[in-house]
């Protein structure tokens, strides 16, 4: 079996806070092959984002720090580069699609002249060479008008259209691997929908790996190759996309699919939210972290926390769960 692209294990991530360290990512692993799509979903702070950034190396440090794990991109320890050799690394084999645009552009140059940053820094071309490089990204991520947009600024473009800027800078220098954090959240859907199909189409194109981190199950129906599932730092769940769908085997994906939004349901049925509220990284309960909201949890789940076996984090496996029809048919 060939090595996979990126292989992480043991990931450990927490903020210093008042003389403690806070834990933000608790022993995350997992694999992703060339041309794979995986992708991430979980309730808001669960340690998504966190742990994307951790592997870009973008994590302020202090106040973050990353206490332990193995992090490998092609057979090479990312946790151990330089400063120099992550930027180098970073942007040319790795490329990061952030959730908000406007605040991860900069606001004071015109985008033709961010996207050509990336391609005079990593593939040596001249600024003539690198704006009309930039103009080709810019039809190629369907920015209307490129010969004049090019000298806009940020502010100068819809959400939409940001966000298209930033995707033509994440792939201006081919990367291998796309890493896209929430890239639709603050888009509305037909703009999403649009943003999605641009980059299924581009991943088609190029061939790179993709991880999508997201709350939208609906949304990782549509893309995703296997779904790993995170709750307070941890991966709880993870299996083939079909199968996590069509048979959940942790009660926290189940709920999730439960609270989704549904057009398929009976009239009188609705979606079920799921009781109580993520733990506090900073007072995490004994056990199973998610045994204060699971109505499966046993005395033994409020006591040990289980490892990830048999593809879930559960000791009551196999739970009873209502078999319902899954976001899958309301993704399509």
């Amino acid at each position: 079996m060939s090595e996979a692209l990126l292989r992480v294990r043991g990931l450990e991530v927490g903020f210093e806070r008042v003389g403690r360290l806070v834990p933000a990512v608790r022993g995350v692993s997992f694999d992703l092959a060339d041309g794979e799509t995986v992708g991430i979903v979980g309730e808001s702070g669960s340690g998504k984002s966190v742990t994307m950034l951790a592997i870009m190396g973008l994590l302020a440090v202090p106040p973050a720090r990353v206490r332990a794990g193995d992090v490998r991109f092609a057979g090479r320890d990312l946790l151990a580069m330089s400063d120099g050799e992550r930027r180098t690394v970073r942007g040319r084999e790795l490329a990061m699609v952030f959730q908000d645009p406007l605040t991860a552009l900069n606001p004071v140059l015109p985008v033709g002249r961010q996207i050509g940053e990336v391609l005079v820094r990593h593939l040596a071309l001249s600024r003539v060479a690198a704006r009309a490089r930039a103009l080709e990204l810019m039809i190629r991520v369907g920015v209307p008008d490129p010969a004049v947009r090019i000298d806009q600024y940020p502010h100068q473009f819809s959400g939409g259209m940001r966000q298209r800027i930033m995707i033509a800078m994440a792939l201006a220098a081919g990367p291998r691997l796309l890493i896209a954090d929430e890239p639709t959240t603050a888009l509305d859907v037909t703009v999403q929908a649009e943003i999605v199909r641009l980059i299924k189409d581009l991943q088609a194109q190029t061939g790179m790996a993709v991880i999508w981190v997201t709350h939208d199950l609906a949304l990782l129906a549509r893309v995703a190759d296997r779904v790993l599932v995170m709750y307070a730092g941890r991966i709880v769940e993870q299996a083939m996309a079909a199968a996590l769908y069509a048979d959940p085997q942790h009660p926290y994906t189940a709920a999730l699919l439960r609270s989704a939004p549904r057009i398929d349901l009976p009239r009188g049925r609705r979606q079920k939210a799921i009781p109580g509220a993520p733990p506090d990284p900073a007072a995490l309960p004994s056990g199973c972290c998610f045994s204060p909201r699971c109505a499966h949890a046993e005395a033994r789940c409020r006591r040990d926390e289980p490892p990830l076996a048999a593809g879930a984090a559960c000791w009551v496996l196999p739970f009873r769960h209502t078999s319902n029809p899954t976001a899958t048919e309301s993704a399509r």
